[in-house]
C-alpha cells in the first residue's frame, strides 16, 4: 500500500468487541474517516504510522509461513 503521508493522515485498526477480533485496518485521510462503525460491537482505534507498520510487518511474516 502506498500512501501520500500527510499531516491528515490517519491509520486505524477496526476491532470486533464481541468476538475479540481484528475486522480490518487501514489507513485513509482523516477528513473522510469515521469513527462510528455500523456495528455496536465495532470500535475503531487510530495508531501511529509505527504501529501500522509492524502491524504489516507481522501480517506478512504470517501470510509467509
Amino acid at each position: 500500500m502506498n500512501i501520500k503521508d500527510c499531516k491528515d493522515t490517519r491509520y486505524y485498526i477496526d476491532l470486533d468487541l464481541k468476538n475479540s477480533k481484528i475486522i480490518n485496518y487501514g489507513f485513509d485521510d482523516r477528513k473522510v474517516l469515521s469513527q462510528d462503525l455500523n456495528n455496536q460491537y465495532f470500535q475503531r482505534v487510530f495508531i501511529t504510522k509505527g504501529q501500522y507498520n509492524k502491524l504489516l510487518g507481522k501480517i506478512n511474516l504470517i501470510n509467509n509461513i
